[in-house]
């Protein structure tokens, strides 16, 4: 084989010889030839060119190699069980040191990557696992005719000089997202907001056209001149309906979809063991007139008990029946299933109240639990039957429309024509 020409100088780069029977003859080596081993004996490394030992090398042991002394000290042997600190890059200090964990004390954890379905997971302490958001529920089309509705309400506004009326300062800066009503309020106390040049006190009521100023800083009121933003959401059971919980639980309201200019707004609640129809909105006043006790809105839930009411104590339910925060009694109650022969039964019942347990406790004055309670509708709002556990609607328009009609308010969208 002759000889390979270099790359443009026709020199040798690789010379080669004639085949032999094994092998080929490849010439001498560029970098000289390396010792045979003897014995089993290793010889040392030859450094990159001066000869030095990079890495010394003494003979093979029964156990493994000696490879003579580490260039980072010698690590000391594990004693029962116990690992020694960490020596740092250079210096020989602890990098990582046991002590306080760095996002908080105990039972907080680190909670990965923000993800989840339709938002960010919200940051909750005592969980190693991310709170997704809550899926929306697939809407169906409408007809042209109701899509050119809904447009129309989409875009309709209140003239501020004309259909608004005023609103308590607190709420007011709470709608701007500077805080809660009660921070508010402490701000107000304080002296820190003006209206129209002087010093507002609590229960100072604004109007368009006010000028507000918050630590000498002007700010621009968002009035409500539009139709407010109507969910209706599934609650599992497990989560619990508050914006904060010590205890580090899942709330609903890490599950909802964000809003921008506003928050949301619970239309009533649910215990943590309750799950079904919860309905959010960024009016206050709406819910409002939803959950107060003197509107009497029917709230309708579902109920699985151990066990069955006869029917003198169906009757006796929907009397006063004396609980230790007063008189109570079911709207009505109608039993769903005629099974007799199994120990769980389901009925319907209707309250319009919404005391803390007030179902559960009814049950067991007559000496029943509940293994199940489901909240179905409220007021007009019926939970829909394709919403899974877990899953939001939002209303459209036109259901807005009519539920803040149903109300009793007057906002944008709701004049005689829809």
């Amino acid at each position: 084989r002759p000889a390979y020409g270099g790359p443009r100088d026709g020199g040798d780069r690789r010379p080669s010889g004639p085949r032999g029977d094994s092998d080929f003859n490849r010439g001498p080596k560029p970098y000289g030839d390396r010792p045979p081993r003897q014995g089993g004996d290793r010889p040392a490394y030859g450094g990159p060119r001066d000869g030095g030992d990079r890495r010394p090398s003494g003979p093979r042991g029964e156990g493994g190699f000696s490879r003579g002394p580490k260039p980072f000290g010698d690590r000391a042997p594990r004693q029962g069980g116990d690992r020694p600190a960490y020596a740092g890059p250079r210096d020989g200090g602890d990098r990582r040191p046991s002590g306080p964990k760095p996002f908080g004390g105990e039972g907080n954890a680190y909670r990965g990557p923000k993800a989840g379905n339709g938002g960010p997971a919200a940051s909750r302490p005592g969980s190693y696992l991310p709170v997704l958001r809550a899926k929306k529920m697939p809407q169906r089309h409408l007809s042209g005719k109701l899509e050119q509705k809904m447009l129309k309400l989409r875009e309709t506004r209140i003239d501020p000089n004309k259909g608004l009326h005023e609103m308590r300062l607190q709420k007011a800066l709470a709608l701007m997202g500077l805080g809660s009503r009660r921070d508010m309020d402490e701000m107000i106390t304080q002296g820190r907001v003006s209206v129209n040049g002087e010093v507002a006190e609590p229960g100072t009521r604004v109007v368009p056209g006010d000028k507000v100023r918050v630590d000498g800083r002007q700010l621009a009121i968002r009035w409500p001149d539009r139709l407010p933003r109507v969910i209706v959401y599934h609650k599992q059971e497990g989560e619990i309906v508050t914006r904060d919980d010590p205890e580090g639980r899942v709330t609903v309201f890490e599950r909802l979809p964000q809003t921008r200019s506003s928050k949301w707004v619970a239309v009533g609640r649910l215990d943590v063991n309750t799950s079904g129809l919860l309905i959010f909105t960024t009016s206050g006043e709406l819910a409002n007139r939803m959950t107060h006790p003197s509107f009497e809105v029917d709230r309708e839930y579902a109920v699985r008990t151990l066990g069955a009411l006869t029917p003198d104590q169906m009757k006796e339910s929907t009397r006063d029946i004396e609980l230790e925060d007063g008189p109570a009694r079911f709207q009505f109650i109608r039993e769903e299933d005629d099974k007799e022969e199994s120990a769980n039964h389901w009925y319907r019942v209707g309250l319009r109240e919404g005391r803390n347990r007030e179902v559960r406790r009814l049950f067991e004055h007559f000496g029943l639990t509940v293994s199940r309670l489901i909240r179905v509708r409220f007021g007009i709002v019926t939970l829909p039957s394709r919403l899974k556990r877990g899953q939001f609607y939002e209303l459209n328009e036109l259901e807005v429309a009519k539920l803040v009609q149903w109300a009793g308010l007057t906002l944008a969208g709701t004049s005689d024509d829809v």
